[in-house]
C-alpha cells in the first residue's frame, strides 16, 4: 500500500488566504499612513524645538542675543518662508541681520512637505536674550508658530519667559495660510 503526501495547497486554500491578507491590508493600510502622517509632523515640530532651545541656551550661555531667522541660503535672513529653513546666529551687531562680526551658529534646511508660519509677532525672526527670554519682531516676548502637514497641525507656542511648548492645533482652511496668525501666551 502507497501513501500519498501531499506537497502544496489547494486553489480553495490558496483563495482564501489571499482575501484574509486583503481584509487585513484593507484595514492596516490607512492606519499605517496615519500614523506615517502624525510621525513627520512630531519630527519636524520637534526640530524646531530643538532649535528654538538650542538658540535660547546658546543666548544665556554666551551672555547675549542669539537670533533665529527665516533662511532660504542659509547666511542671511533673507525674508523667505520659515519653511524654506532658518538659521541661528550670534547677534552682535544690526538686531535681525547677519552682519560681519556675528557668527552663523547653525543652519537648518527647508521642512521637506509642511508648512511653519510665525503669528505676526514672530513673522520673520526671533531673538533670545542674555536671560533667556525671547522677543519678537513686536517687540513682545510671546507668539506662535504653526506647522501643518496635510490637515494635521502643532502650534509652537513661546510663553513670556521664552520657554516653548508643542500642542496639537489645526491648519486653517487654506493650504498656504497668512503669516498674521493669532499669537497666544
Amino acid at each position: 500500500m502507497s501513501v500519498f503526501i501531499s506537497r502544496g495547497f489547494t486553489l480553495v486554500e490558496l483563495m482564501i488566504t489571499i482575501s484574509i491578507a486583503s481584509i487585513l491590508l484593507a484595514v492596516a493600510v490607512p492606519s499605517y499612513q496615519s500614523l506615517m502622517k502624525g510621525a513627520h509632523l512630531t519630527t519636524q515640530a520637534n526640530e524646531f524645538m530643538t532649535a528654538l532651545h538650542y538658540a535660547r541656551s546658546e543666548a544665556v550661555k554666551r551672555g547675549m542675543r542669539v537670533t533665529i531667522c527665516k533662511s532660504a541660503d542659509g547666511a542671511t535672513c533673507n525674508g523667505g518662508s520659515w519653511q524654506d529653513g532658518w538659521l541661528i546666529f550670534r547677534d552682535a551687531g544690526t538686531a535681525g541681520f547677519v552682519d560681519s562680526g556675528d557668527e552663523v551658529l547653525r543652519v537648518f534646511p527647508k521642512l521637506a512637505g509642511s508648512s511653519l508660519k510665525g503669528g505676526s509677532n514672530f513673522s520673520d525672526r526671533i531673538w533670545y536674550l542674555r536671560n533667556g527670554r525671547s522677543q519678537g519682531g513686536n517687540n513682545l516676548p510671546n507668539g506662535t508658530f504653526t506647522l501643518c502637514h496635510q490637515e494635521d497641525a502643532r502650534e509652537i507656542i513661546i510663553n513670556v519667559s521664552g520657554r516653548a511648548r508643542v500642542e496639537k492645533g489645526s491648519c486653517p482652511a487654506n493650504k498656504e495660510f497668512s503669516d498674521e496668525s493669532e499669537d497666544e501666551n
